[in-house]
């Protein structure tokens, strides 16, 4: 573990946390037995367009329902793992069956059940609203809450670091993202 924005620059792949990292934490439980989130438009281009750029991105949440899973899809997202209880035997599954690094991961989680995942990987992170436990195990407490840039702002400082952030000017939205797949 050396200097973070030099680790950063090093990174084969992000890890998130749904609820409290890519949303606010708050839901809506439908009569059909999803739930209603509310997502960071400027994060999910982020993860859209880190996807897009070639990086490895991967969900694992205790959170589940249709709407979430037709976001990851929308976002390109296609390894994610929803009602997750045993998160870190599925974090070490996908290191294992990607061959992935853990130094070199980024995890961004904001509450108890992430601590032990972002204690396997180099890089843990967190929202700045994250419970006080998961604060004290980061190496980078973002500026933003969940839900309102955290996963911007490390998928970002990723990027930049790397030379890969607006580099294609042209962008991303959902539909190109379907027509690569």
């Amino acid at each position: 573990m050396g200097n973070f924005k030099e680790d950063i620059a090093r990174t084969e792949a992000f890890v998130f946390d749904v609820d409290g990292v890519m949303t606010d934490g708050g839901i809506v439980p439908t009569a059909e037995g999803d739930f209603i989130r509310r997502y960071n438009a400027k994060d999910g281009y982020a993860l859209a367009y880190a996807i897009k750029m070639g990086y490895r991105v991967c969900v694992i949440s205790g959170g589940r329902g249709r709407t979430l899973e037709n976001r990851l899809k929308m976002l390109g997202i296609n390894e994610y793992h929803l009602d997750c209880m045993d998160k870190i035997t599925t974090l070490r599954d996908y290191f294992r069956r990607e061959g992935i690094d853990p130094a070199n991961v980024i995890y961004m989680g904001d509450d108890i059940p992430d601590l032990e995942c972002m204690r396997e990987v180099g890089i843990p992170v967190c929202p700045a609203d994250a419970a006080p436990e998961v604060v004290e195990a980061s190496r980078y407490v973002s500026q933003f809450a969940g839900g309102a840039g955290a996963v911007r702002d490390i998928v970002e400082q990723v990027l930049r670091a790397r030379g890969d952030w607006a580099r294609d000017s042209q962008g991303v939205t959902p539909s190109s993202l379907a027509a690569s797949n």
